[in-house]
């Protein structure tokens, strides 16, 4: 049994714990919702299991480094710290449509991970520019913030859907209020972990490239990422913001986050590209 298989079972895993989460909703049973948790948290520990099969796996093959080097590796983290960050913040805000939200955003992620034929999924030497000590706080840093992001992302559009339907679903979803404090809070935290992902990647750039910054696509869409989340909160802070102004700069956030993971790569060249 490999890493990649394992992450193939977490993302059956992952799959039914956001069906479970729906059902608890759908039937309002709260023992129901218990068990999605049971099942989500067992996907994060066998998920983990993985990460660290494949961390050992690579000093067995001589290269020796942490599972957070390559694109699918970078998938694999992504999906992971979804559900890190939702379990954390379950410890206060126990409600299954966030449940539903990060249990099937790391399902279409790992998803993606495993049956796109463009995801290398082989262990490979670091390239030198990847050879540093700042590689694992550079990247946990940054993925932990997309993670937040990405949980404010769908409360966003959940908060949309409940002001802008009259009836039907809006009954099922959480209260406004409820949507757009949890919004605040998810981009609070992330925007000090992307804080930190820029400066520690500064750190890095000077190491291997001799400069702190050199505007290189993703170094600059990091930047505007880093702007419009500043901006959310400078208007919930100084402005007094809340609700639709809000989800919709929380939107617009993460799409900017979206093209610093994947657009970049795809669409535009730089230092970046090997993930």
């Amino acid at each position: 049994m490999n890493d990649t298989f394992l992450i193939s079972i977490v993302t059956f895993i992952y799959f039914f714990a956001a069906f479970v989460f729906l059902i608890s909703i759908i039937f309002n049973k709260k023992s129901v919702d218990k068990w999605s948790l049971i099942i989500t948290v067992a996907g994060l520990m066998l998920q983990t299991s993985a990460i660290i099969m494949r961390w050992i796996h690579s000093y067995q093959l001589g290269i020796g480094h942490a599972p957070l080097s390559n694109f699918y590796e970078s998938l694999v983290f992504f999906s992971w710290s979804i559900i890190f960050v939702y379990l954390i913040m379950r410890r206060r805000y126990q409600n299954s449509f966030v449940g539903i939200l990060s249990a099937f955003s790391a399902f279409l992620i790992l998803s993606y991970a495993s049956l796109s034929g463009n995801v290398n999924c082989t262990i490979q030497p670091l390239i030198p520019a990847l050879q540093s000590n700042w590689l694992i706080s550079h990247v946990i840093s940054s993925f932990l913030a997309y993670a937040c992001f990405a949980i404010a992302f769908g409360t966003s559009i959940l908060y949309l859907l409940k002001i802008k339907t009259k009836a039907g679903i809006a009954g099922l979803l959480p209260d406004a209020t409820f949507l757009d404090e949890v919004t605040y809070k998810m981009i609070s935290i992330g925007f000090v972990l992307l804080t930190l992902c820029i400066i520690t990647g500064a750190a890095w750039a000077d190491r291997a490239w001799g400069r702190y910054w050199g505007w290189d696509p993703k170094e600059t869409w990091s930047l505007i990422t880093w702007l419009i989340y500043g901006t959310f909160l400078h208007a919930r802070l100084a402005r007094g913001w809340d609700g639709l102004k809000m989800s919709v700069i929380s939107i617009a956030g993460f799409i900017a986050v979206i093209f610093t993971y994947l657009g970049v790569n795809y669409v535009l060249s730089g230092l970046h590209s090997y993930l």
